[in-house]
């Protein structure tokens, strides 16, 4: 049976009552109707009559309900990025939003959703297939049912769109629309063509060879969609066991693969577009690959914005987080079989609680464990920290814990020293393995599995960023050289990083996957990526991260909020409230209720510097009169002096926090500060004594009412 792909091209007809989808390449095939402004959807066979044609897209992203109207979106460009095993991978480029209302109402609050999601999509590295689920691993796509619809076989984890899908997912099984709520019909399978899969990520493909031998290699990055956000907004585990940044990152090389040669067109028009792999005659086209995670430290800990360039720590009760944790082991070993636990964070210092909370996670998890310790006196006093079960009793006992002090181990440029924590993996890594694969004869989309991946690396530094990407390139490099040999293409005791111009590549590739994981965290692209690209650290990759560094503090102190909101929208972590829960308007969620006095501070900060600078520039005339300037020059001093003291002594009141899942640490900090200003002898009264509220709090606060021991 054939596999039910995707429409690779839809044609939009729109009337005022309805939006009608239809592909032109499949007549017979039903049209697809959104009726306005209900956002109902039905099929209808053969052409319907009374709208006019408006567009062709590359696909529909999915439907959104805001505060006062729904809007589907709809994929209006898409790059071809090159081909796996013949089948054209895309990027999207642009977006666009159909309303379903007519004559769409206007409030400040939709005005702010649209241009929060808007904003996101157009930042948003988003790749989909039409026929290739990017979604999976190879190992994973293996054991899948070729024949089932591409929607169904996502991993749900990475299906990036899965929730703005959940209209015509909700109608294909049956179920009316409208997030969750309707009655029951009849289910609809004509319906999958129109769900495509989307995921947010990093997936670069280079046809390449090393040492005369041509062949595919591919990094494929697949960001989490559970509890995904920024950097300081974004942190720890959640009730259910899902880690903030956690990514699956999948190195593969596929061999004899000549349909994924070239780009061609639009649609992936070409003889391989739909996967028929054809190889060197009477060559199997191979596939090995290999599968990392990183992921943060999977305990209830936060870092709270104080506009400080390294903000204040705070770490729930251990205990409150064991249950949490145990949910999120035991699907990673479900994933991945055994899990190896690197841990890359600072043994001194502030991180030190974050690495001693880890550690005392996968004690509570590992029965009778026993620990190790290797010391290198000459540079830390702790090398590494081994954590195994002794006793293979449950099934955490497949974890094992690793700890290796990165930065003091490297410290002083000696990079060559992270080798150190490759010589402790070699022999596990070795031994797991990695995913072997060959495509069966036949156009059939099986694969005959040769060796299975059977643990997997999870690595982790306090952002899971750029410690972390360092590593997993190492590992990365190192198992490549391990495929290489086992297939014969390279000699016992070679190594990849011997053909020059493959190594440049390779270095490249890991680092534009640094540069788009920590962007989409942090803001900016990754730090050390000079090294990842050319081996050693360079003035010039130190005066970059220099740069990087402070435009994180920017983005995470003043730009992160709405970046937070906007996956809260498009994840639907966040339900904007319907039009008749109150009068348009009314919400003003977005609107600033600071006491008007702490708003007006960084403007009396900023015209104090400017008139400072108007005296300091200002030509005067021989016989004029100094004493004035000399006043103001004065009295602007002070003024910049004591509200730039009262902005960096309360900077939780400057932060933009998101203002739609209130974080519970930023409210109790918010409000911790305005209590302090409250009982300020001069700015108290001038500010009220009323309490301070910020809007409506949708946090989940349950798991913080279980551990209320807190370490600040």
């Amino acid at each position: 049976m054939a596999a039910i792909l995707p429409y690779r091209d839809i044609n939009v007809h729109s009337s005022p009552s309805h939006y009608a989808f239809s592909s032109p390449s499949s007549p017979s095939a039903p049209t697809l109707v959104v009726d306005r402004p209900s956002g109902d959807l039905r099929l209808h066979d053969g052409k319907l009559l009374g709208s006019k044609r408006v567009t062709s897209i590359a696909g529909i992203l999915g439907l959104i309900k805001l505060r006062l109207d729904k809007y589907i979106i709809v994929i209006t460009k898409a790059q071809p990025m090159g081909r796996v095993k013949g089948h054209m991978i895309y990027k999207v480029v642009s977006t666009d939003f159909l309303p379903l209302r007519e004559r769409p109402l206007r409030d400040p609050d939709e005005d702010i959703y649209l241009t929060l999601l808007k904003d996101f999509l157009k930042a948003s590295p988003l790749y989909f297939s039409y026929s290739f689920d990017i979604t999976n691993a190879f190992q994973r796509q293996a054991h899948a049912d070729p024949a089932s619809p591409l929607w169904k076989r996502a991993d749900d984890r990475f299906f990036w769109n899965r929730f703005i899908q959940s209209d015509l997912i909700d109608f294909r099984a049956g179920h009316s629309s409208g997030y969750g709520r309707g009655h029951s019909i009849s289910q609809q399978p004509e319906v999958d063509p129109y769900i495509l899969p989307v995921m947010f990520g990093m997936l670069e493909i280079k046809n390449t060879s090393i040492k005369g031998n041509p062949l595919t290699f591919i990094l494929i990055t697949r960001r989490s969609r559970l509890r995904a956000g920024t950097r300081y907004f974004s942190r720890g585990i959640d009730e259910n066991g899902n880690v903030s940044n956690f990514n699956e990152t999948e190195q593969v090389i596929i061999l004899n693969d000549n349909a994924s040669g070239g780009l061609g067109g639009f649609a992936g028009t070409g003889t391989q577009q739909n996967g028929s792999v054809g190889g060197q005659a009477g060559k199997e086209v191979q596939v090995l690959a290999y599968v990392q995670t990183r992921g943060s430290v999977p305990v209830y800990w936060a870092e709270i914005n104080t506009l400080k360039y390294i903000p204040k720590l705070q770490i729930r009760g251990v205990d409150s987080a064991v249950g949490a944790a145990k949910k999120h082991f035991a699907e990673q070993i479900w994933h991945y079989g055994d899990n190896w636990l690197i841990n890359l964070v600072n043994q001194k210092g502030r991180e030190q609680r974050v690495k001693e909370a880890y550690e005392q996670i996968v004690q509570h998890l590992v029965s009778s464990p026993a620990e190790g310790y290797e010391t290198d006196h000459g540079i830390t006093s702790e090398k590494f920290h081994v954590i195994e079960p002794s006793k293979g009793k449950t099934s955490f006992d497949r974890l094992h814990y690793i700890y290796f002090d990165f930065h003091n181990e490297t410290k002083g440029l000696r990079w060559d020293r992270a080798q150190l924590l490759l010589d402790q993996l070699r022999d596990p890594i070795t031994q797991h393995g990695y995913f072997r694969g060959v495509d069966m004869p036949g156009d059939t989309g099986r694969v005959e599995v040769r060796r299975h991946q059977t643990a997997v690396v999870r690595t982790n530094c306090m952002d899971c960023l750029d410690r972390t990407n360092v590593v997993q390139s190492m590992l990365g490099r190192f198992i490549l050289s391990l495929m290489l040999t086992d297939l014969g293409l390279l000699h016992q005791g070679e190594s990849a990083q011997d053909d020059a111009a493959f190594e440049n590549l390779f270095r490249n590739v890991w680092a534009d996957n640094a540069d788009v994981v920590s962007k989409s965290y942090s803001g900016t692209g990754a730090l050390k990526t000079d090294f990842t690209r050319t081996g050693q650290r360079t003035k010039a990759g130190a005066l970059q991260d220099l740069r990087n560094s402070t435009t994180r503090y920017i983005n995470n102190n003043f730009r992160d909020g709405p970046r937070q909101d906007a996956f809260d929208l498009f994840l639907g972590t966040y339900l904007p409230e319907d039009e008749s829960s109150g009068a348009m308007g009314a919400q003003l969620l977005f609107a600033d209720r600071r006491p008007l006095l702490i708003q007006s501070m960084p403007y009396i900060l900023a015209a104090s510097l400017f008139f400072m600078f108007v005296c300091a520039v200002t030509r005067r005339a021989p016989d004029a009169t100094v004493w004035p300037l000399r006043v103001l020059f004065f009295l602007s001093l002070v003024l910049s002096i004591v509200t730039g003291g009262f902005i960096w002594g309360n900077g939780t009141l400057y932060v933009n926090w998101p203002k739609l899942n209130k974080l519970p640490w930023a409210v109790e900090s918010v409000q911790d500060a305005m209590a302090h200003v409250q009982s300020h002898p001069v700015v108290g009264p001038l500010v009220g004594t009323s309490r301070h509220e910020r809007g409506k709090s949708d946090a989940r606060l349950g798991y913080l009412e279980e551990g209320k021991k807190r370490i600040e």
